[in-house]
């Protein structure tokens, strides 16, 4: 696709907004979210009436509305919202959505020939301009929002890698707009990352780098076993091997067994009946193998939440999280596959009527019992590895997977059957909601 000139108007412009992120370091929190809003309220209501609509597509123009136009501010009063008390989380993201996803636009239509494997529409040049364009930005606003804070060298580490990321997730064809999925993805990142600011160093130390071998190797014998065994596919065998390693690396053996137990017990679950499910046209596509797609989608929450673990203050809580993760990830994964092969009545979450096995949002018994016992036994191992105590934090673990794998059928039986999510997406949101919630009420249990 070549570069329009209504397409660089467009994203000379949606750069241009992103210079208002330095104004960040003099606002108040009230005075920045009032300023988001007002942008929120502008771009939905006058902008289109004072000739903005020059800046729509031509799809957008076709059917009346543009909704990344008003995306744009809702996704910058969001980061304000969220990260009220570190700005400079805001400012930096800011900048890589804006200077970042401007950028790759603009390489990647002018010089995108070659395009990414897993999305045609998206190419290497595009994707390599929104990591380094992204970086330059969230540095140089990071060190402006919070001077003096964080070194140069630090700062240009995590945001290279939330950049990283954030590029990442932007090519991914996920079925949301960019500017909802990059920044609350991107900002609990770099919130992380800043968090483990003294404790990177650990990671280099002597235990923690036999720790990175000795998970090096077993992840190989696993991911090969799993590969023969027709589990995963090459793209899965390369990521789950790299989580699973990360895993090892940040938290140890019997942290690792969490991870291990999803990924074979999911696996087994998918091959649970596989003819059967097939028949009924309800089967893991590819004969159940996983791909990187899914390896990413169902544990990269889990790493992240296990890095932190690791590096910040905050184990125990970050350890709940990292639980959480993978007791919803093996608890949607459980109560799908068994409530399609077993359920003998399914309804559709929000309406409570029934509806044939496998339409989206729809639950079961079945299905609901086995999801709360998949997340039971990894909540139960993470009170084993010493993640955190048993009580209450399998009850913790237990009550976030629940709740998680909930708000997982209202966005499948809203969003996903509308075309505004694929599976995938579904199943991030799932584990970071998991996620979410296990650090949630494990800080109000603890500041309790």
């Amino acid at each position: 696709m070549s570069l329009s000139r209504g397409e660089l108007l467009r994203k000379i412009v949606h750069m241009a907004v992103g210079l208002i992120a330095f104004s960040l370091r003099y606002l108040t929190v009230p005075q920045a979210a009032a300023m988001a809003l007002g942008a929120v309220l502008f771009n939905l209501f006058l902008l289109p009436r004072l000739g903005g609509k020059r800046l729509w597509r031509a799809g957008e123009a076709a059917s009346g509305r543009s909704l990344g136009i008003v995306f744009y501010p809702v996704a910058v009063l969001l980061l304000i919202l969220l990260f009220h008390r570190r700005l400079e989380v805001a400012a930096a993201v800011w900048a890589i959505l804006a200077f970042g996803d401007g950028m790759a636009s603009l390489v990647g239509m002018t010089l995108g020939k070659a395009k990414l494997p897993w999305n045609g529409e998206k190419s290497w040049s595009g994707t390599l301009a929104y990591w380094l364009f992204g970086t330059l930005g969230a540095v140089v606003l990071l060190q402006w929002t919070a001077a003096g804070r964080y070194e140069l060298a630090f700062a240009l580490a995590v945001c290279a890698l939330t950049a990283a990321v954030a590029a990442l997730i932007e090519s991914l064809p996920l079925g949301l707009d960019d500017n909802l999925r990059v920044p609350l993805i991107a900002g609990l990142l770099l919130l992380g990352l800043l968090l483990a600011h003294a404790g990177f160093a650990t990671l280099t130390e002597p235990v923690a780098l036999h720790r990175l071998g000795a998970g090096a190797a077993v992840n190989t014998g696993l991911g090969l076993a799993a590969l023969a065994a027709g589990a995963v596919d090459l793209s899965g065998f390369l990521a789950g091997g790299l989580l699973g390693s990360g895993v090892w690396w940040f938290l140890g053996g019997r942290a690792f067994v969490l991870f291990a137990v999803f990924v074979l017990g999911g696996s087994l679950v998918t091959k649970l009946g596989y003819q059967r499910k097939a028949q009924r046209k309800l089967a893991q596509e590819k004969g159940g193998r996983r791909g990187a797609r899914h390896a990413l989608a169902n544990t990269g929450t889990a790493f992240f939440c296990a890095l932190f673990a690791a590096t910040t203050p905050y184990p125990r809580l970050f350890g709940l999280a990292f639980a959480g993760a993978l007791a919803t990830a093996l608890a949607d994964t459980c109560g799908s596959e068994i409530g399609q092969l077993w359920g003998r009545r399914t309804f559709l979450i929000t309406t409570l009527r029934p509806v044939p096995r496998g339409t989206n949002g729809a639950v079961s018994v079945e299905g609901t019992v086995a999801g709360i016992l998949g997340s039971l036994v990894i909540a139960g191992l993470g009170a084993w590895a010493g993640l955190y105590a048993a009580w209450p934090g399998i009850g913790i673990i237990i009550i976030a997977a629940f709740l998680g794998t909930t708000l997982e059928s209202l966005f499948g039986a809203t969003l996903e059957r509308r075309g505004l999510l694929d599976n995938e997406a579904i199943n991030f949101l799932n584990t970071l909601v998991g996620a979410v919630l296990a650090f949630g009420l494990g800080y109000v249990w603890l500041a309790g």
